[in-house]
């Protein structure tokens, strides 16, 4: 029993509190910092991070781990990268905000700072492109803007080909970074440091003086050497190859425009400064997109061919009084497309993936000690994943299942490529594109899920075994809800001598072997048995290489609890059954960062109430972290709500869980104006912090600190009946809280964009219990925009109707019922509840015309009904004042119809149309 000092002490503090405590504006949002990525250093002993305000200028925030933490901050920086060893960190400057509101767009460019972290010494560049780190830090290039009075054509008075800008090179320096020494370079169009950071690499052409080299720096020693030159051939992509024994390099025609440039491999054997040409052949040759990439070992060449290189097609032109009547001129200039019924890909997704198209190659491989090119991708089988796996690779392809995506969704056969020989061998028939399988390090297996169960296919012996057909548990997503075959809960990483690999059930973290076949649980049952979702955490990644485990390697696991939404972190062994919490807590748990070279973590730990700042901890003892981050203390000065959980059964009787966030100074028995806001899964949410953003979803934080509680509820849906399934997650959910106390049951309002938007829609369609409803982006006719078009990929919406999001399951034609069932116009007489319907009128994934339909059906029904539309926005709004417009409008809206507000002029009376003046 709390002592009565105490308890009056705390009464005391609850209203100075209240009294006290600012009030949480708009201004206040948009300067809150969200902490973006952070990086860390190889070695673990500086982090990095971005901390950018929703709207204003970044800082960068620089930790130097150690017996005396330093601390540093780069004004305006973002972009951020530390070198390997953490000696220096660089960031991005880019324009202030104000520069970008206000000046000419093209005189705009970026900086560089550059920061010492022994010293705390920055130096800046000016007029920067990019920059890297040697791998080993010991190095930065910097590329920069070329100048606005660059002058790219030649002095002489012969003729000046057109030049493309791509052709066109800029100044880079290469810099030592321990004693500033400096190697500057001009007419850089490529560059590359080799993956040991004992070479650097730079492709030059001066297209005025039709100088074209490759030159070569020894890091060790910083001697040039010129290993090509040319007057001719324009120098395209380099590579290196570990320990910088091999360089490649493609050349072309340097008078032929880049779209028709064909282009030759070249390859340097840096130890005797012997060159090779690689010829092309009848059926493969080079363009300007064939890139190039070594093999970790420097064994391999991975390259792109293509079948031939094609000039773009030109538009016909009139030239004389003739080609004015001649009709191959006339016709030349028509604009049309055709959509044929057997084509692939209907004409939006074609157009939408052509440059997508025109930039993909076809990987081959050079095997360098035998001087041999294998091909591998092929017009068939076009995608190849590459790696560094020595005899085989995954390639894939979906081009016999392209027409059925309208209707079906994504599928690909997928094959097995000898790297030797380029033989395809078919693994998997229609597989879906969701469930894609994983290769081994060393080739020998692939893993992939089908039909509820995993597989191992064995491919030396071409055997396929069932890893969990005897098996009890379930690998199928348990929650799918969906008209579709359910997909599995993914693959962790292999053991790294192909001995094992990880993989999930929707609780437990499994490991199998790949010699018994056989598996047993990292986590010994504990997921299932608590109710935890375990999964693997700060693994290590590096670049080009496949993560995988060490034997008897120490596992650090998140444990995600389905009864608390809460996470904790435990640690296991590869090859044990069993794990141990290091850290129980209350909160969200996320690992954010892991340094490459020891067992350094960097995680964040958020609740409603807490920010979620940097800490760095060892990675077997999380509990004994290092917060190196303070941006919680932004919340100092305000009241915050508190969130909590919130069971209760559906309208089918099954089990539902919510998150409640009550508002700031919350008292006991008082009922409060509610928002619901909603999706499909939102109990997950219970310990995030609120998003410090303005955008198209309503600010929790805000709306909590202007006295609204906030519900988010859980939806299951049933196939065939996605809108009467989320009005009974809502409206069961609803009454709980009415039930509860604390709901105001005449104010409560919901809010929806896009899947939520149409949930939205159509609840308020079946229910008066909203007494406002904003819908964002809704589709309101699936009879209509089931043959749409999502405009920013181009894809037919078809099949999010028969096996995705809207789960009808059955196409518009078999089933027209079901299509008019769930769509809310055809019910636009039964609404009662005023709605404000947000669209962008060049939503590039519902078709804004879904909002004039529902907005003419409500108006002619004569109900309250106002549409917001804003000009040349998409699916979700981008242009900041009109996501503040937005934030503004749905505040004012509910505090009208679930406060008694006096409504803004715009809600009564609307706004006629006018034409502005620009202030320029």
């Amino acid at each position: 029993m709390m002592p009565i000092a105490m308890a009056v002490s705390a009464i005391t503090l609850s209203v100075f509190t209240s009294a006290t405590a600012k009030q949480l504006t708009l201004e206040d949002i948009m300067s809150f910092e969200t902490l973006q990525q952070p990086v860390i250093s190889n070695n673990g002993t500086v982090i990095a991070v971005e901390a950018k305000p929703d709207r204003g200028d970044s800082r960068v925030l620089v930790t130097v781990m150690g017996e005396k933490q330093k601390q540093f901050t780069i004004a305006n920086g973002s972009q951020v990268q530390t070198s390997a060893d953490g000696q220096f960190v660089m960031a991005t400057i880019p324009p202030t905000l104000l520069e970008q509101e206000t000046a000419d767009k093209k005189s705009l460019t970026n900086n560089l700072i550059v920061l010492n972290t022994q010293n705390g010494r920055q130096t800046e560049f000016k007029r920067v492109k990019h920059a890297e780190f040697s791998l080993d830090g010991k190095f930065i290039a910097i590329e920069f803007e070329p100048l606005d009075n660059q002058d790219t054509d030649s002095e002489t008075d012969k003729p000046v080909k057109e030049i493309e800008e791509a052709d066109i090179g800029n100044g880079l320096s290469l810099i030592q970074l321990a004693n500033d020494k400096r190697i500057d370079f001009d007419h850089v169009t490529q560059w590359v440091f080799d993956d040991k950071s004992t070479a650097f690499s730079a492709a030059i052409n001066d297209t005025t003086t039709n100088l074209h080299q490759v030159k070569w720096v020894d890091l060790t020693t910083q001697k040039q050497t010129v290993v090509f030159d040319s007057n001719t051939l324009q120098v395209g992509h380099i590579a290196i190859s570990t320990l910088a024994q091999k360089l490649a390099f493609t050349v072309g025609d340097s008078q032929a425009l880049r779209w028709g440039r064909e282009y030759q491999l070249k390859l340097v054997d840096l130890n005797n400064n012997k060159l090779i040409t690689l010829p092309n052949t009848k059926e493969w040759t080079l363009n300007q997109y064939s890139s190039l990439t070594f093999s970790n070992d420097g064994e391999r060449l991975f390259f792109g061919r293509v079948p031939s290189v094609k000039p773009q097609q030109q538009i016909a032109q009139y030239k004389t009084k003739a080609d004015v009547v001649d009709r191959n001129i006339i016709v030349g200039q028509r604009n049309l497309r055709v959509w044929h019924g057997d084509d692939p890909k209907i004409k939006p997704q074609e157009v939408k993936e052509y440059n997508k198209q025109l930039k993909h190659t076809y990987l081959a491989v050079l095997h360098i000690q035998a001087n041999r090119i294998v091909q591998l991708a092929t017009k068939a089988i076009p995608d190849v994943n590459m790696g560094q796996q020595k005899r085989y690779l995954l390639a894939s392809s979906n081009l016999p299942y392209q027409k059925m995506t309208t209707w079906a969704g994504f599928y690909r056969d997928v094959y097995l490529i000898d790297l030797n020989t380029g033989n395809h061998n078919l693994v998997l028939a229609q597989q879906s594109s969701y469930a894609m399988p994983t290769l081994s390090p060393h080739a020998k297996f692939v893993a992939y899920y089908k039909q509820g169960d995993v597989f191992l296919y064995d491919i030396s012996n071409n055997r396929k075994h069932n890893l969990t057909h005897n098996l009890s548990v379930s690998f199928a997503n348990e929650d799918h809800d969906y008209p579709s075959l359910a997909p599995g809960y993914g693959f962790g990483p292999w053991v790294e001598d192909d001995s094992g690999i990880v993989v999930y059930d929707k609780f437990d973290t499994w490991q199998f072997n790949t010699t018994s076949h056989t598996g047993f649980m990292l986590t010994n049952g504990k997921g299932r048995q608590q109710n935890i979702e375990f999964r693997l955490s700060g693994l290590v990644n590096k670049p080009n290489t496949q993560t995988t485990l060490k034997q008897g390697e120490t596992l650090l696991l998140k444990g995600y609890s389905h009864s608390t939404k809460a996470d904790n972190f435990y640690l296991a062994k590869e090859d044990e059954s069993g794990v141990k919490a290091v850290l129980e807590t209350q909160s969200k748990l996320k690992v954010a960062a892991r340094a490459s070279d020891n067992q350094t973590i960097v995680y964040t730990q958020q609740r409603y109430d807490q920010y979620p700042d940097l800490k760095v901890a060892n990675l077997t003892s999380p509990a004994k972290a290092i917060q190196i981050t303070e941006l919680d203390k932004q919340r100092d000065g305000f009241a915050w709500g508190q969130s909590e959980l919130v069971h209760w059964r559906d309208g089918d009787g099954k089990k539902t869980d919510g998150v409640l966030i009550k508002p700031t100074n919350y008292q006991q028995g008082k009922q409060y104006p509610v928002l619901v806001y909603f999706y499909r899964f939102m109990s997950d949410r219970l310990h995030a912090f609120p998003d410090m953003k303005i955008n198209h979803r309503p600010n929790f934080a805000w709306y909590a600190d202007n006295g609204y509680a906030i519900f988010l509820p859980d939806i299951r849906f049933e196939v065939g009946y996605p809108g009467q399934s989320a009005v009974k997650g809502l409206t069961s959910g609803v009454q709980k809280i009415i039930d509860l106390g604390i709901a105001d049951p005449d104010a409560i309002g919901i809010q929806g964009h896009s899947w939520g938007g149409y949930q939205t829609a159509f609840a308020v369609t079946q229910t008066d219990i909203f007494k406002a409803a904003v819908s964002g982006a809704p589709v309101s006719n699936m009879t209509s925009a089931y043959s749409g078009i999502r405009h920013g990929s181009g894809l037919a919406r078809q099949f999010q109707y028969e096996t995705g999001q809207s789960r009808i399951g059955e196409s518009l034609f078999k089933s027209p019922q079901k299509y008019i069932e769930n769509s809310p116009i055809f019910y636009a007489e039964r609404i009662h509840t005023p709605m404000m319907i947000m669209f962008g009128d060049k939503d590039d994934a519902v078709p804004w015309e879904q909002g004039i339909e529902m907005y003419l059906a409500m108006r002619r029904a004569g109900k309250d009904v106002v549409l917001l539309q804003y000009q040349d926005e998409p699916h979700h709004l981008k242009k900041y004042p009109n996501k503040l417009d937005y934030s503004i409008r749905m505040m004012e809206y509910f505090e009208h119809y679930l406060k008694g507000k006096p409504a803004p002029k715009w809600l009564t009376q609307g706004e006629a149309y006018q034409e502005y003046k620009s202030a320029n």
